[in-house]
């Protein structure tokens, strides 16, 4: 694992424990070691322990709050504005999106009344038991349903048929050195 330097954690703020997905507090003082900032979260090393921290809590160690992209003003098919979204959503253990990853599975939009749409996403986790699954799904929903024109979202975790590798995008594998 790659650490960096020491900082210090200038407030108390919540983070969730890797993998478990347990909501715990980082004390004002406690001394973390940045291994990663993608999407919207920081991924820190405190204690022996990985922990993911909200990228609009950035503040809380010194670092920029991370904001994430105005995909609304992209041109393209709402759609296109929804894989744009997921493709910000990131493995907290892995440095690589989620679609590149291969965790998702179907991405569906669905028109309903008025111009507004459905959207149904099936995915997966890498280890069915990864207790992020809840985090990923929350943060994924949060963001689809800040487009325009979206109704309602439903994200479901599926585990047939199982993840492997092989699922991985060749920039993925790359990336991580697999390839």
């Amino acid at each position: 694992m790659h650490r960096q330097t020491t900082i210090e954690v200038k407030r108390d703020v919540e983070a969730v424990l890797i993998p478990t997905g347990v909501k715990v507090t980082l004390v004002q003082g406690t001394q973390v070691h940045v291994t990663q900032a993608l999407g919207n979260a920081y991924t820190l090393y405190v204690n022996g322990n990985l922990v993911r921290l909200a990228g609009s809590e950035g503040d809380a160690i010194g670092l920029v709050v991370l904001t994430e992209p105005d995909v609304d003003e992209m041109e393209g098919s709402l759609e296109d504005k929804v894989w744009a979204h997921l493709r910000t959503c990131f493995d907290p253990e892995i440095p690589v999106n989620i679609v590149d990853l291969g965790l998702v599975y179907q991405c569906e939009v669905t028109q309903v009344e008025k111009g507004n749409h459905d959207i149904l996403i099936q995915m997966t986790l890498t280890a069915p038991g990864c207790g992020m699954g809840p985090v990923l799904v929350q943060e994924i929903e949060e963001k689809i349903k800040r487009l325009d024109t979206v109704n309602t979202v439903q994200i479901d975790l599926v585990f047939d048929p199982p993840w492997d590798r092989d699922r991985m995008t060749d920039e993925a594998k790359l990336q991580l050195g697999l390839l």
